[in-house]
């Protein structure tokens, strides 16, 4: 790296690998969206922080940062990188009109839950699927993705293959034959009579009685062999969907745009034991800004409908519809995203949960006297002024220690980095260059620090800050192409604080790349205030 000395400082940059960054991951804040709505359900931006209460297992926390954040705004690449020759000097531009941007802005990952779908509920749902895919944007990737991983297609603009792989997802089902038969015990009566329900355990045995005509023991017993594969099939049904979401989760979070998710699903069963993995994802969601948004696909249902034929009463029915489906409405609620179900309109249905609000609000608080045993903590969020709706996180669990200071300005950076938006926290402008030889090219991405603006500290003789620096290029599909990584001490004397050179500092870093169509991005966090700039630029290559 190249960088400018300052007359009268001692400028020293630590050497960095020309790979991807690499970060620790943890959390000192427990995040928590929420989105506001008006009487007509419009989501509303013009709230702030005194307008929010925050209530941690009742008990009222200080919401220590607050943020607006608006989705659905426009991808700002405002500087075009200029081209220059071996010797640094521009390259006149050829004539013609300027080229569209070319980086995607948008990411909709669409997830069908193959495991637990109906063959019937699944062709209504992909035929809505396929005509949503087919008015695809020109700026939108979308992704197909199943439970079961038996399908899977990354995010793409090709109409034609989303379409072919839309139309090969079946059913997956991964209960064995005999669970099928008689009889068909549901994950959560399973989970119940485990847990010594006698109402869950009779129902069991005259389910059995029922459909086989046996009585006495034998049914009890059998009846008691059929909930143990019960469990182990809807355990691990449960819990290779939510790691199936994880994973699309850590795969999204490297995209620079909007990033949703949209999960056709009936509904699954999350018994205790899944609920601290659920947790995780939503934070993992939350701090990528993935918005997760969830359609029943059973359509327009009344719970707990034709009981019969599953053998169950009317209000068992009731109950198993309820925990089921409350693993959508939970994603939906804790991420921003909308929750679609009793509901024939599944195109209507699509359109409102692959969009992501207008705004919203991310509140973030410190737990008092946080105790890692592994507990749910309930959340709850009001405002102070009446008259709207409220959708927002409704808990989270306690599995980690909180991170130390160095790893959340890790993670700080990374989330920039992968982010689109433009921050201005520090006295930084961006420019970008770059110069051919052959089918090689060089971009050289420039950052101008004015230290007049930043804060110092004071250490023998000298002013002292850490700036990171990281540049990032991305393609034409918003896909991770290179980067860099460094950290630049700065030691000033008194003399150069008070009167700086109007040039300030200059950052330089080169990345080598093949011709085409790329966003470059840089990230400049100081060690004094903690604040970042991040800023975008535009690289024709031809």
């Amino acid at each position: 790296m190249a960088c400018a000395l300052l007359s009268g400082c001692l400028l020293h940059a630590q050497t960095a690998a020309e790979t991807t960054p690499t970060f620790s991951s943890g959390v000192n804040l427990v995040l928590v969206p929420v989105v506001v709505r008006d009487g007509k359900g419009r989501a509303i931006g013009t709230l702030h922080k005194e307008d929010f209460q925050l209530f941690d297992k009742g008990k009222p926390e200080v919401i220590s940062k607050f943020s607006v954040e608006r989705p659905g705004a426009e991808l700002v690449v405002p500087v075009a990188a200029v081209e220059t020759d071996a010797e640094g000097h521009p390259v006149p531009k050829p004539a013609g009109p300027p080229a569209a941007a070319p980086i995607a802005a948008h990411f909709v990952a669409w997830l069908f839950d193959d495991l637990h779908l109906t063959f019937a509920d699944l062709a209504r749902a992909r035929e809505a699927a396929e005509k949503k895919l087919d008015a695809l944007e020109p700026d939108a990737r979308a992704g197909i993705f199943t439970t079961s991983g038996r399908v899977l297609l990354d995010f793409t603009s090709d109409r034609e293959m989303l379409q072919k792989t839309l139309r090969g997802i079946q059913p997956s089902n991964m209960i064995p034959g005999a669970l099928q038969g008689c009889p068909n015990i549901e994950y959560y009566v399973a989970d119940r009579i485990e847990k010594g329900d006698p109402q869950a355990t009779r129902l069991a045995a005259s389910q059995f009685a029922r459909c086989s005509g046996g009585t006495g023991r034998s049914s009890g017993q059998i009846a008691r062999g059929l909930v143990t594969q019960a469990l182990a099939t809807g355990s691990r049904n449960t819990k290779l969907s939510l790691d199936v979401l994880k994973a699309l989760i850590v795969r999204m979070a490297k995209l620079p745009g909007t990033r949703n998710i949209v999960l056709v699903s009936p509904g699954f069963y999350l018994s205790a034991d899944h609920r601290p993995d659920e947790s995780e994802l939503i934070d993992r969601a939350i701090r990528a800004n993935v918005v997760i948004g969830s359609l029943d696909a059973r359509g327009l249902w009344a719970a707990g409908a034709d009981p019969s034929s599953r053998s169950i009463s009317f209000q068992m029915a009731n109950e198993i519809d309820d925990a089921n489906i409350e693993v959508l409405a939970e994603l939906a609620d804790a991420t921003g995203g909308g929750f679609i179900h009793n509901s024939n309109d599944f195109g209507g249905g699509f359109t409102r949960v692959a969009a992501q609000p207008e705004f919203i609000y991310v509140l973030g608080f410190s737990p008092q006297s946080l105790k890692v045993d592994n507990s749910f903590h309930p959340l709850k969020v009001t405002l102070t002024k009446g008259g709207y709706e409220v959708q927002a996180r409704r808990g989270y669990f306690v599995r980690q220690v909180a991170a130390e200071p160095g790893e959340q300005a890790k993670q700080e950076i990374e989330e920039a980095l992968f982010s689109r938006d433009e921050i201005h926290d520090l006295p930084v402008s961006l420019f970008a260059q770059f110069s051919k030889t052959g089918d090689k090219a060089k971009i050289e991405i420039f950052a101008r620090v004015d230290v007049k603006l930043l804060r110092f500290h004071k250490a023998d003789d000298r002013n002292t800050n850490k700036l990171t620096v990281i540049a990032g290029v991305f393609d034409r599909n918003g896909n991770y192409v290179t980067g860099n990584e460094r950290s630049i001490e700065l030691k000033l004397k008194d003399e150069t604080i008070e009167k700086p050179p109007e040039s300030g500092v200059l950052l330089k870093s080169p990345l080598e790349v093949a011709p085409g169509s790329y966003v470059v991005r840089m990230i400049v966090r100081d060690s004094e205030a903690q604040q970042m700039s991040a800023q975008n630029s535009l690289v024709e290559i031809p």
